[in-house]
């Protein structure tokens, strides 16, 4: 029959499904289901075997509609396209949250250095997975990736961490075939400014952590290796984890002997202040300096004792990695050049040590200042009376 709207509903229920064509467009008909859902078909033969393609319930779209879409199915059909079979495709297509596991297995973990993973490990599982985790890999588009990165606009830092993990995960998925090559929806999304903190500890300030220190070292409130991780950090201006996991072999007579860092291998100097901290501290049957309450292991939290210390010292607002900026700082403000810093605090480019260009103008300013000051007690105390000429 032909397919109208009058006709369609009329058509009764049956024990079995059942199909009527259309007597317009060969291969257009509606299916009648027992359930009494009927849903438009188009119906066509490719590589002798029957094709088919369900364009929609009647209701939620018109006979007509149907019919257009039908019209569009058999026009790609004569083109030599295969409709049913691209569907079919994208339906099997891996989903995003597939992609981030491939990545993590095939790239993170194979390529990155265990603290690299575990951020890539949160962005994918806080941030990435719970926005477009169901996506299809291929049905991702731009204004996706821009609002997954405007809902953290609030945290900058983050939602750019967040944009650079997506970005590099669709590279990958380009490489692996998953993609159209220069599909990226990452391009063109603008990264939010991030403003450098800049923390660093007075005398005064570095005075009540010291006593802090002491006194629960003292009072036994924090353990002697906890106490000692925040004492290493501050004197060589190593990385958290670097002293969180450091090893007694890696203490040499030259220095610490690095084999694995956020740089690479590293050499750090050990000062005569670090290694006396070193020496107090007992040993026990664990490899690690900063030994933790499980045998064998090191102290895996260093945040919740920091949040006690810093309260009692009044430094609520002093992260562990501005203990880093403080050495850093310290090192400049005192006359060591960029180039030296850079070295000790393990940079691998000036650009990242340029942040604090600018406290070595304290002791260029100190030093004008005193010869200025030279210079006009000479002129004051030695001064000479001008000579009257007629």
């Amino acid at each position: 029959m032909k397919l109208t709207k009058r006709a369609v509903e009329g058509l009764e229920t049956k024990a079995a499904d059942y199909f009527i064509w259309d007597t317009q467009i060969a291969g257009f008909g509606v299916r009648v289901m027992r359930s009494g859902a009927k849903t438009y078909q188009a119906q066509y033969r490719q590589g002798g075997r029957t094709r088919r393609i369900a364009l929609g319930r009647h209701g939620s779209i018109t006979v007509d509609e149907a019919r257009r879409l039908a019209r569009e199915v058999m026009g790609q059909v004569a083109r030599g396209d295969n409709p049913a079979e691209e569907i079919a495709q994208q339906r099997r297509a891996p989903s995003m949250a597939a992609l981030c596991e491939r990545f993590f297995e095939d790239h993170v973990r194979q390529r990155c250095k265990p603290t690299t993973q575990g951020e890539y490990r949160r962005a994918i599982d806080l941030f990435i997975k719970p926005a477009i985790g169901s996506f299809r890999i291929a049905d991702v588009a731009r204004k996706d990736i821009a609002e997954l990165h405007h809902k953290y606009r609030g945290k900058p830092y983050q939602a750019n961490r967040t944009l650079g993990v997506l970005s590099k995960m669709f590279n990958l998925a380009e490489v692996w075939g998953l993609r159209a090559d220069g599909s990226n929806p990452c391009r063109h999304v603008p990264k939010y400014p991030e403003v450098k903190r800049e923390r660093y500890l007075s005398a005064e300030e570095m005075l009540r952590l010291g006593s802090v220190l002491a006194a629960a070292e003292r009072m036994g409130t924090e353990t002697p290796h906890v106490v000692a991780a925040f004492r290493l950090l501050i004197l060589t201006g190593c990385r958290l984890g670097e002293i969180q996991t450091l090893r007694w072999d890696y203490v040499t007579p030259q220095g610490l002997r690095l084999p694995e860092s956020k740089t690479g291998a590293r050499r750090i100097p050990l000062p005569t202040a670090a290694r006396e901290v070193l020496d107090a501290l007992p040993r026990s049957d664990t490899p690690y300096v900063i030994a933790g309450a499980l045998k064998g292991g090191h102290v895996t939290d260093l945040q919740k004792p920091w949040r006690r210390i810093r309260a009692q010292a009044c430094l609520e607002d002093v992260r562990i990695h501005d203990l880093r900026h403080t050495y850093a700082s310290n090192a400049v403000s005192n006359g060591l050049s960029i180039q030296m810093v850079g070295k000790l605090l393990g940079h691998t480019q000036i650009q990242t040590t340029m942040r604090y260009a600018h406290l070595a103008d304290d002791p260029v300013n100190r030093a004008a200042e005193e010869n200025a000051a030279r210079l006009s007690a000479a002129m004051s105390s030695q001064a000479i009376p001008l000579r009257v000429v007629n």
